[in-house]
Formats: C-alpha cells, sequence, structure tokens
C-alpha cells in the first residue's frame, strides 16, 4: 500500500494569517517562494517520495489551489481545529498518514525517507520529526526557532507526523483534550500528569519520559524522530522565516 500524505493548509476561522494579509492573499498556502507558491513546493517534493499514494490537502477552499496544484489531489474540508482535521483524513484515508503543513516550503524528499524509515525502525504507532538544536546552529546558524529543552538535549519540531496504525487514533484523542485546553495551560497540565510538569521544570524530563507518557495515555507507541537536517525545522510563521527560506532556496542543496 503506498503512503498517503495530508497537507494541512487551511487558516484558524476569524483569525486572517498576517503573512497571507501582507501579501494580500486569500491563505498563507499560497504565499509564492522564489516565484512558487509554498504548497507548490511541499506537493513537488512530496511526489518524488516513492511509495506516495494520495495526497490530500485540508482547505475550507479548494478554489483557491487551482492550477496550482495537480488535478489528482484530494481536498478535505477541515473540522474543528488541526486535530479533527487530522481524525477526518485518518478516517478517509486510513493510516498510515503521513502529515506536513503547506509551509514547510524547504521540504526534501530525503527528509521524507529518513522520517519514514525512522518511524518504520521505531515500530511505533504514531511519530513525530524533530530537529536537534546543534542540527539546527549546525545548518541554519543565526535562525531562530521554537526549541523545547529537556534533559537530553532541545529541540524544535519539523511539522512532520507519521500516523502508521490504527492505534493512532488514541493519539489523536488525546492531542484534541490538549487543543481544547490549549488557553489553559494548568488544565494541560493535568492532563498530561504533575509528575511529567515536575521534571520538565527540573530539567530530568527525556524524550523517552514524554514518548512513554503519551504512549500511556493513548494506550500507543509513540516516537520523537530525529531528522538529519537542522532546516528541517524551518516552516514560514513571519516575514524572517520568509526572508530565511528564501535565501536558503538560493544556495543549491547538498542532498
Amino acid at each position: 500500500m503506498g503512503l498517503n500524505v495530508l497537507i494541512l493548509a487551511g487558516s484558524r476561522p476569524g483569525r486572517p494569517d498576517p503573512m497571507a494579509q501582507a501579501a494580500d492573499i486569500s491563505h498563507k498556502a499560497i504565499l509564492p517562494v522564489c516565484g512558487t507558491p509554498m504548497i507548490s513546493r511541499v506537493v513537488t517534493a512530496l511526489q518524488a517520495v516513492e511509495g506516495i499514494g494520495r495526497i490530500a490537502i485540508c482547505i475550507e477552499r479548494p478554489d483557491v489551489l487551482a492550477g496550482i496544484v495537480p488535478d489528482n489531489v484530494t481536498f478535505i474540508p477541515p473540522a474543528a481545529g488541526p486535530s479533527a482535521s487530522v481524525m477526518r483524513a485518518l478516517d478517509t484515508l486510513g493510516t498510515p498518514l503521513l502529515v506536513t503543513t503547506a509551509d514547510h516550503a524547504l521540504l526534501e524528499p530525503g527528509w521524507v525517507r529518513a522520517f519514514v524509515q525512522g518511524a518504520q525502525d521505531s515500530g511505533c504507532d504514531v511519530a513525530a520529526g524533530i530537529a536537534m538544536e546543534a542540527d539546527i546552529l549546525r545548518d541554519v546558524p543565526g535562525t531562530k526557532r521554537t526549541m523545547i529543552r529537556l534533559a537530553d538535549g532541545a529541540f524544535s519540531g519539523c511539522n512532520m507526523f507519521l500516523f502508521r496504525t490504527p492505534a493512532a487514533c488514541g493519539v489523536i484523542r488525546l492531542w484534541q483534550k490538549l487543543e481544547a485546553e490549549r488557553k489553559h495551560p494548568f488544565r494541560m497540565a493535568r492532563i498530561l500528569g504533575p509528575g511529567i510538569l515536575l521534571r520538565f521544570i527540573l530539567r530530568r524530563l527525556t524524550r523517552a519520559d514524554v514518548c512513554r507518557r503519551i504512549g500511556h495515555l493513548s494506550h500507543a507507541r509513540v516516537a520523537m524522530i530525529p531528522l538529519p537536517d537542522g532546516r528541517a525545522a524551518v516552516d514560514v510563521d513571519k516575514p524572517a522565516d520568509l526572508e530565511l527560506v528564501t535565501r536558503l532556496l538560493s544556495v543549491p542543496s547538498a542532498t
């Protein structure tokens, strides 16, 4: 079976994306980067990966992508939040399902291959791609990324997730609970458990601890897969990111 893919490309209701507003376009997904819409770059990278099956895009207005993405792309309407949208995609496309975002303008086929292989080797039900701080500083010196600092190193997310088996639904249900409490950090901490919060504060929490706790709460095997290229942590959230991505794309890739 091919590996189906979901690209999250929608906008939050009532919250126009500032990058889209600045460019006078409806969605950040179609923001041009070196003359090419970001989402087109993502689709092209995915199509170059062996074994990729259906590519679905979650967006509330598919018409804005007319002439930008291939005709064989599937569209899935957004649900109430990213987690619900992923659950809807799982119901439609099944597992395994790779999930990424339309603003992952630097996405390379090699990163996808490495991530999927790492997830398969781990035997997990759900995997999240990460980039370690040392690799980010090496490959994108000077960039400012959001870092999660744990006892075994700091890392940033890479907007790449793999839902390998049906057990992954348990992780999405946990994600939905946390998403519902995103404005209430203490409630989120209560869901995860005080022990996790205390170890995080004391800098004793490791990636394995986090995966075990999420796995216990969701009844699924969870893994974080470090990607070999620190650029994988770069997405386009603000003008400085757009400048960075444009500069990086002007330099020939070594991969």
